[in-house]
């Protein structure tokens, strides 16, 4: 579809503003100062708080909101990214944010295999050979991390890539709008930390930035990150999840001082080289595939995840963030 040059510069505009705030959300969670669960419960609580109070204002508003379940699919894709913000959580307790942002990145790799696998996708000549580069760097990363101790945060960020990618999969085979599916799927984490935080007690000395991310941040970027895709392609889209790979290392370093080591940078430097090239390399090709796995971003995310997912639009979410189906590749951040 032909795009107008206002509705791209549009485009642009929105997807950056969401790229940009995406990259505060591991900051924002170090700040607070607190115990994973704690931290896990009140970000939770209040990121689906806010996608209760969006959900009700679109119904007075605008009427005939999305499902907030799309049946046990979408239960199935909840309960994938409410697992996914967990184990993000967990990894920003247990390793160095570049480690996890860049193994978040990896989530690439892991949709364009369960695409090829369950839903018959083969890959592009280009995604096949972006495939063992990126692993190459996410092995570097996670052998550093043996050595420095980070291993199991390491995992936990794995796993999270691995969680995100399936629940992608699985939203997109069911061709069903998955919109506040990861929104509602933080009933699972907040019940989870909420009952741990009954038993050792509340530990948070700076709360209030726990709900300017799951209140304000985390909401903004998902819609934004979820609405730019009608307006501009894919692979330009995958470059703004980009964003969250390179500048959280950079705030992080900025305020805790947080130094990733040698290996970790290279091993970063080479996903993000691989995803900045492959994206570049789908923009400027003369024909897309209508979905490719391979140009996601990370996530990643998030987990943060935690996301605007809309499989009936061009828009798709990941843990906690909103993964555009143009790219299912981060990332639900």
């Amino acid at each position: 579809m032909q795009l107008t040059s206002s509705n791209h510069s549009k485009g642009l505009m929105i997807t950056a503003i969401g790229g940009l705030a995406l990259t505060i959300d591991i900051p924002l969670i170090r700040l607070a100062s607190g115990d994973p669960w704690s931290i896990l419960m009140l970000r939770s609580g209040t990121t689906f708080a806010s996608a209760l109070v969006i959900w009700t204002l679109w119904k007075l508003l605008r009427g005939n909101p999305p499902a907030l379940v799309q049946g046990r699919t979408g239960l199935a894709v909840a309960l994938l990214y409410g697992a996914a913000s967990v184990t993000f959580v967990m990894a920003v307790f247990n390793t160095s944010t570049a480690n996890l942002v860049f193994i978040l990145a990896f989530n690439t790799v892991f949709t364009a295999l369960l695409a090829w696998l369950f839903l018959k996708e083969l890959p592009r000549f280009g995604t096949l050979m972006a495939m063992p580069v990126m692993l190459c760097g996410v092995l570097l990363i996670v052998f550093d991390g043996m050595s420095r101790n980070n291993l199991l945060g390491d995992v936990f960020a794995l796993i999270s890539a691995f969680l995100l990618a399936s629940a992608i999969t699985i939203t997109r085979s069911s061709k069903k709008d998955m919109g506040f599916a990861a929104l509602m799927a933080f009933v699972a984490p907040f019940s989870l930390a909420a009952l741990m935080v009954f038993h050792t007690g509340l530990q948070l000395e700076q709360p209030w930035w726990i709900v300017l991310n799951g209140a304000i941040v985390l909401p903004v970027s998902f819609f934004c990150l979820g609405t730019g895709p009608k307006y501009i392609s894919g692979p330009e889209v995958a470059m703004f999840y980009l964003l969250e790979t390179v500048l959280a290392p950079i705030w992080v370093w900025m305020i805790f001082a947080e130094v990733p080591s040698i290996n970790s940078l290279i091993g970063g430097g080479i996903l993000i080289v691989t995803l900045l090239a492959h994206s570049l390399w789908l923009l400027l090709s003369n024909t897309y595939q209508p979905v490719d796995a391979s140009v996601q971003s990370t996530a990643h995310s998030l987990v943060r995840a935690e996301t605007s997912n809309a499989a009936s639009t061009p828009a798709q979410s990941v843990q906690g963030r909103s993964v555009p189906s143009h790219i299912k590749k981060r990332g639900h951040r």
